[in-house]
């Protein structure tokens, strides 16, 4: 009974081992294997090996095949244990450090190819790799250096940029298990491209429902959406899309002011100057500005590099500001503000 007791519980122990992953198996047996050799050598010859240490430090010396010579066993027995060690410590060694080696190498593949979970949380997700999400990142990287982002596409088999915020998942973000290997239940925020590759229907209904799948698994998650079409507008914001950004319309207007623009302004130019050095931010009102004129308010606001473009009364925005415009408590102020690398 007590054979069979001993039998079971080296069973468990077998297996209890090889569940560890192999470079820790391997190192814990490197560990365990020097540590022995050192505890005999410095039983064998406790002159040469004053301390436990000293021997352990000839076991690893002797083992990785580097030979400084300080430690040298002069009996037998001594040697003897050194031609033992070489012979079994050596190998182990070396094939430990290749394990190593092959394990960083394929953890580097299984990276570029969008296949190991992201484990951080208040991260940004990109959904779509085009030239818009690659913009963007580059500005995040510019002005926002500490965000980390979880790029999540289905097109790509690898991820070729060296971007080292960037942690790339392979997949479709209306499958729930894409969603947990990008750890969305602790994102931030998600932002939701039309893929350009698609007809414009078929690209906001890809976008609507990743937007739903994302809301689905983590519905505080702030999701800002593109879509091409006006129509899909709705459904987009139905979805669960906080922001609903119509690319089409944008460059739609990007292009009438383009056609009637009074030489020599550019206005697609001095836009995309303004964006990408400026930001817009909303501002309450000082309450030691109260009562003050519209020409102080935008002087206080200048001093702080603040520029004022627009008013908003509740809901209402006014971008036409007049000099007489009275302010009153809780209203808000829109400005842009200097970006900051």
């Amino acid at each position: 009974m007590k054979v069979k007791r001993r039998e079971t519980a080296m069973q468990n122990w077998i297996r209890f081992y090889f569940r560890i992953p192999i470079f820790m198996r391997l190192l814990g047996t490197v560990l365990i294997l020097m540590g022995l050799f050192g505890l005999i050598i410095h039983l064998l010859e406790p002159l040469s090996f004053p301390t436990i240490f000293d021997g352990i430090w000839w076991a690893f010396v002797t083992g990785a095949t580097v030979g400084y010579g300080d430690y040298v066993p002069l009996s037998p027995a001594g040697k003897i244990t050194g031609i033992v060690l070489i012979l079994s410590g050596g190998g182990l060694v070396t094939f430990y450090m290749a394990t190593l080696s092959a394990a960083t190498v394929k953890h580097e593949q299984a990276l570029s190819r969008g296949e190991v979970p992201y484990k951080n949380n208040g991260h940004l997700v990109l959904i779509g790799w085009n030239e818009r999400t690659r913009q963007l990142i580059d500005m995040v990287q510019q002005y926002e250096s500490q965000e980390k982002i979880v790029l999540i596409d289905r097109t790509m088999n690898e991820f070729y940029e060296r971007l080292p915020l960037v942690h790339f998942i392979k997949g479709d973000a209306s499958n729930e298990e894409i969603l947990e290997k990008a750890n969305v239940k602790e994102a931030r925020i998600a932002v939701v491209t039309a893929d350009p590759s698609k007809k414009e229907e078929q690209a906001d209904q890809s976008v609507i429902h990743q937007t739903v799948a994302l809301k689905g698994h983590h519905p505080q998650l702030f999701i800002i959406a593109e879509v091409l079409t006006e129509r899909q507008k709705i459904n987009a914001q139905r979805a669960g899309a906080n922001t609903v950004i119509r690319s089409n319309d944008f460059m739609s207007s990007l292009f009438y002011h383009e056609l009637y623009r009074n030489e020599p302004a550019q206005p697609f130019q001095l836009l995309l100057d303004l964006l990408t050095s400026s930001q817009f931010h909303e501002e309450e009102l000082p309450e030691k500005l109260l009562g003050e004129s519209m020409i102080k308010i935008m002087e206080h606001f200048l001093s702080e590099n603040h520029l004022v473009i627009a008013v908003k009364k509740e809901k209402e925005i006014n971008f036409h500001i007049q000099l007489n415009m009275q302010l009153e408590r809780g209203d808000r102020l829109i400005v842009f503000t200097p970006l900051r690398s």
